[in-house]
């Protein structure tokens, strides 16, 4: 057998064995990513990522995967599904009592969840091909790798215009992968684009955070303001953001594409403490603690107490008037941070 054929069987055996994991979806890219350079630098240039530096840093390994990885021929990328079946999300949208939590962070945190998987799968593949001298680093949204760019590569679908990524069989509501090898894999092909003149993601966005087809200006995306933004938010925004205490899905709800999402299949992902029926005055009684107990393995857990604070007020601020949500909001005055006062006092105001 000739080399060619080697890898690509190879190739072959690695979707497959990807499958028997529990992955939904499993593609192979090349290492050339500098098509999207252009466009990448262009919007770090117009401050749309706002305060995640992170996104600025280390480009040269964003587009040069052998910088981060020595060696690297080419890249694994996987998905896997991650939507909750009891999680009814419209209703809980609607509820303006309910605290709404991006469907994503329902679940265990998925950076835990996807590295285990990973670690096991690339046990497996070095098991199945007798070798210990192929090379492997895995990442799961946890270093300067352009995660959507590589997953269009690899065949797994084609960025849509809120910028996630979209498959024609499961819509967008998964999370994505990645292993980095020195194995010469056979690149997968690309899939077409299908959003068509389709607005919807556009039009629905509650701070208009997508100022143009496949362009985010994050610094208005509620995503952000409720997880990365770590000072006070701004107050035009306030409104827009409802009873979304920890991100926002709204560009997904909407997607013509989602009628073909599946539920997760992964017991991981599914809702726990049954934080898809959480009210906001339950959420803002919590202490200290009790958060840390309650979200400790959850995404939502690094944003930390004091922005959770700041968040739920601002729901609170939005909520149906009462004199229960005045009295809850008011019993946090006295020992509030600086920055949590400012949004209790706004909420407040709402309510008088």
């Amino acid at each position: 057998m000739n080399d060619k054929l080697k890898w690509q069987k190879i190739a072959e055996n690695i979707k497959s064995w990807g499958n028997d994991f529990g992955f939904d979806g499993i593609g192979i890219s090349d290492i050339n990513l500098k098509k999207s350079k252009p466009a990448y630098k262009q919007w770090i240039e117009s401050g749309y990522h706002g305060e995640m530096g992170y996104l600025d840093r280390h480009q040269d390994q964003k587009f040069n995967p052998t910088k981060l990885f020595e060696g690297t021929k080419s890249i694994i990328s996987i998905r896997l599904d991650y939507l909750p079946l009891e999680a009814n999300a419209l209703q809980a949208l609607k509820n303006k009592e309910t605290a709404y939590i991006s469907r994503y962070a329902l679940g265990r945190d998925y950076h835990k969840v996807i590295r285990a998987k990973l670690k096991k799968f690339i046990a497996h593949i070095k098991k199945e091909l007798g070798s210990e001298d192929i090379r492997f680093r895995l990442f799961t949204d946890s270093a300067p790798v352009l995660e959507v760019e590589i997953a269009e590569k690899a065949g797994l679908g084609w960025r849509g215009k809120h910028t996630l990524l979209l498959n024609k069989d499961h819509g967008s509501w998964f999370f994505l992968g990645e292993i980095y090898t020195d194995m010469p894999l056979p690149a997968d092909k690309e899939t077409s684009k299908h959003c068509g003149s389709c607005s919807a993601c556009i039009d629905i966005c509650p701070t208009s955070a997508i100022i143009a087809p496949y362009k985010l200006d994050a610094r208005k995306c509620i995503s952000y303001l409720t997880i990365e933004h770590k000072e006070a938010i701004p107050e035009i925004y306030r409104k827009a953001i409802g009873n979304r205490i920890y991100g926002c899905d709204d560009c997904q709800f909407v997607c013509p594409w989602n009628k073909y999402a599946k539920v997760t299949t992964e017991n991981d992902f599914l809702t726990r403490h049954d934080l898809d029926k959480l009210s906001l005055i339950d959420a803002f009684k919590l202490s200290e603690d009790e958060f840390d107990d309650k979200f400790k393995g959850s995404a939502i857990y690094r944003i930390g107490y004091e922005q959770w604070l700041r968040n739920i007020a601002v729901g609170l601020g939005n909520s149906p008037k009462s004199k229960e949500v005045i009295k809850v909001l008011r019993s946090r005055l006295l020992d509030a941070t600086s920055m949590v006062k400012e949004h209790i006092l706004w909420a407040i105001s709402q309510h008088n």
